[in-house]
């Protein structure tokens, strides 16, 4: 199982994390950004844990935005996609490099 979209691709190694580093993570959800705004909604990032193959993508979109929506906007915007970094390592199978 890959992560794709536009030029970024990671393969699942053997310990089951998709490995890349923190720009390649944002520039992957940000191809979610349908609207182009800049900023990540509820439903784009449904989309993302979708596109990763994840079970239970509602709930875990529920919980990743409640974590990193902290001005309760309705959108994850730049400054917030750092603290959707934490929530994607330990609930969606994620392992970054810095």
């Amino acid at each position: 199982m890959a992560i794709t979209g536009g030029d970024t691709a990671r393969s699942v190694p053997s310990g089951g994390k998709y490995q890349m580093t923190v720009e390649e993570f944002k520039s992957w959800l940000m191809k979610f950004d349908a609207d182009r705004d800049g900023r990540i909604s509820q439903k784009e990032l449904k989309q993302a844990i979708r596109n990763c193959g994840a079970w239970f993508s509602g709930w875990k979109s529920t919980r990743g935005f409640g974590e990193a929506d902290v001005d309760g906007s309705g959108f994850i915007d730049e400054q917030e996609i750092d603290l959707l970094l934490d929530f994607a390592e330990t609930n969606m199978g994620f392992k970054f490099y810095y």
